[in-house]
C-alpha cells in the first residue's frame, strides 16, 4: 500500500482515539492495533508519538475549518454567515462523539511540554480568528468585532463539552445577534 493511504489510516486511527480519549491514554501500539499499520511502518511514518499528535491536528483544523467554512458560506454574504458559525456549532455539538475542542483538549494536556501541540492549538486560534475578522468586515462591522466572537465560539465549545448540550451554541448565537446590533448603533 502507498505511503500517503497508510498515512490516512493512521491519521483516522489517530483522530478517533486521540480525540475520543485525549493524548495521554493512548499508546501508538494502540494507533497500530486501530489502523492495522505495522509498528515499524507506523514510525517510519511519524518518527514520535508527537509528530502524529501534531499531524492529527493539523489535519483537524483544516478539515474542521473547510467545515465550517462550507457551511457559513453559503449563506448571504452579511450578518447570516456570522450568525451561521453558531448554528454549525450546535450542529457539531450534537454529534454523537462530540468531545470539546481538539485544540483545547490537547494544550490542556500537553500544551506546557509539546511546542508542537501548543502551536498547532495557537494556529487553530489565529485561524478562526482571521476567518470571523473576514466574516465581519464582509459584513461591514467594525474589525474589533472579531475577537468577542472568537470567544462566544471557544465559550460555548468548552462549556457544550462539559455541560453535554447544544443549547450553548444558541445562547452564543443570541449574544453574536446582540453584539451585531450593537455594533450597528
Amino acid at each position: 500500500m502507498e505511503a500517503a493511504a497508510l498515512e490516512i489510516r493512521v491519521l483516522d486511527a489517530a483522530e478517533t482515539l486521540l480525540y475520543g480519549r485525549g493524548l495521554q491514554t493512548v499508546g501508538m501500539d494502540e494507533i497500530r492495533n486501530e489502523s492495522g499499520v505495522s509498528l515499524k511502518r507506523l514510525y517510519q511514518l511519524f518518527p514520535s508519538k508527537e509528530r502524529l499528535v501534531e499531524a492529527y491536528l493539523r489535519r483537524r483544523d483544516a478539515r474542521w475549518r473547510a467545515s465550517l467554512a462550507s457551511y457559513a458560506d453559503a449563506r448571504p454574504a452579511d450578518e447570516n454567515k456570522i450568525l451561521a458559525v453558531f448554528d454549525w456549532l450546535e450542529s457539531w455539538f450534537e454529534e454523537p462523539d462530540f468531545r470539546g475542542c481538539a485544540f483545547v483538549n490537547s494544550f490542556g494536556e500537553l500544551g506546557a511540554t509539546s511546542e508542537g501541540v501548543a502551536t498547532a492549538a495557537r494556529d487553530h486560534v489565529d485561524a478562526l480568528r482571521r476567518y470571523l475578522a473576514g466574516l465581519v468586515a464582509s459584513a461591514g462591522h467594525s474589525p474589533g468585532l472579531a475577537e468577542p466572537l472568537l470567544l462566544l465560539v471557544e465559550g460555548a465549545t468548552v462549556t457544550a463539552a462539559i455541560s453535554g448540550g447544544s443549547a450553548t451554541a444558541r445562547r452564543a448565537r443570541e449574544a453574536a445577534r446582540t453584539l451585531l446590533e450593537a455594533d450597528r448603533s
